[in-house]
């Protein structure tokens, strides 16, 4: 065989090592980007999940996202039309603290309702899958706030954006995908900054975001008398729900809100939650106070105890230092170790000089 014949085996062998390698990377790794891994079907067990309570991978869906909880819930759509829970995803990383974004560059995360659209879905994200919540979106504009590419994605990495694991948002776009393809325009994503309750609120009370969330907790509470997603739109610079101009034209998310057609059933019920809302929340911030005052109250305690206790021992230590000062000046006056009093030197009479006796001479026997 000659060498020109055995160069090209070894380079056949190199590729065929390199195509086996790949392939074994493959199938290690799973999907990669670009591959398809957005037309990956929904698990048997989720259909049937879905199945079990009444609902289908194309009926309609909701998502509510609660900031301080960081948990992702997926509700679907059942036969009489009303949504239930489906599951609930813990969030992996979302930018910055409680409060809705304000501008572009800000590191937080929206906080709003917002329909997503077909258009919005990006499987081909540089964080395995994504979609775009829209914002800004009408109230967000309204408000002049700034801001792009605000995604629900994987990756665990968040900059602005509420961040899934890869297997976590591979099953939620795929049951948003199948969602918009069984006839459903749109499905909505409503971002809170915690679970509306009244013990939250209390909580939440002095933050200076406290009369919007006030206005998302309405669009929740309506959301919850229609058993669904919440019919907003914006005028007035806020969020009104189940809410229709009486002239029939648009409304202005910044001019004043015209007169408004409302369902006066949902009406009743959303004030009658809101009603109850304020006195749970009033008995919160009470037992809240309370708390507050017993501790403050329990601090002062130990502060008083504190300073009493620095007196006392600074009190003790100076009678001890009185009682070790005079036992040794009796022990020093009584063995001589003290200060004795100095006698006055003998000084001859005019100046005379004064002659040491001279020593008598000793006896001899």
């Amino acid at each position: 065989m000659g060498n020109i014949q055995v160069v090209k085996i070894f380079k056949l062998l190199r590729v065929l090592g390199a195509l086996m390698f790949m392939g074994a990377l493959a199938a290690c790794s799973g999907l990669v980007e670009g591959d398809g891994r957005h037309l990956v079907p929904l698990d048997s067990q989720v259909t049937a999940a879905l199945r079990n309570m009444g609902s289908s991978p194309g009926a309609g869906m909701m998502v509510r996202i609660y900031k301080e909880e960081a948990e992702l819930e997926v509700w679907k759509e059942v036969a009489d039309g009303s949504y239930r829970l489906f599951k609930t995803y813990e969030i992996c990383a979302y930018s910055g603290g409680l409060g809705p974004k304000l501008r572009e560059g800000d590191r937080q995360s929206p906080e709003g309702f917002y329909n997503i659209s077909p258009g919005l879905m990006n499987p081909r994200s540089n964080y395995y899958l994504a979609f775009n919540m829209g914002y800004p979106n009408k109230f967000d504009r309204a408000h002049g706030r700034t801001g792009s590419n605000l995604m629900v994605h994987g990756a665990c990495s968040s900059a602005g954006c509420y961040s899934m694991t890869d297997e976590q948002i591979a099953e939620i776009y795929a049951l948003a995908r199948e969602t918009l393809a069984g006839g459903n325009n749109t499905f909505q994503v409503q971002a809170y900054p915690f679970r509306m309750t009244a013990e939250n609120f209390a909580r939440h009370r002095d933050n200076e975001n406290i009369s919007y969330w006030r206005n998302l907790q309405t669009g929740y509470l309506s959301s919850e008398v229609e058993r669904g997603p919440a019919d907003w739109d914006v005028c007035g610079g806020e969020y009104v729900f189940n809410a229709r101009s009486a002239s029939g034209q648009p409304l202005d998310a910044r001019a004043a809100c015209p007169a408004l057609e409302r369902d006066t059933a949902i009406v009743a019920q959303v004030n009658a939650l809101q009603a109850e809302q304020m006195s749970a929340y009033q008995v919160a911030v009470a037992d809240i106070e309370a708390i507050e005052a017993r501790r403050a109250e329990e601090a002062a305690r130990a502060e008083a105890n504190r300073i009493a206790m620095e007196q006392r021992t600074e009190a003790v230590n100076e009678a001890v230092s009185g009682v070790f000062t005079g036992v040794g000046d009796f022990f020093g006056g009584l063995f001589g170790g003290g200060t004795s009093t100095p006698q006055p030197a003998t000084v001859p009479p005019n100046n005379e000089t004064i002659v040491a006796p001279i020593p008598a001479p000793p006896i001899r026997s």
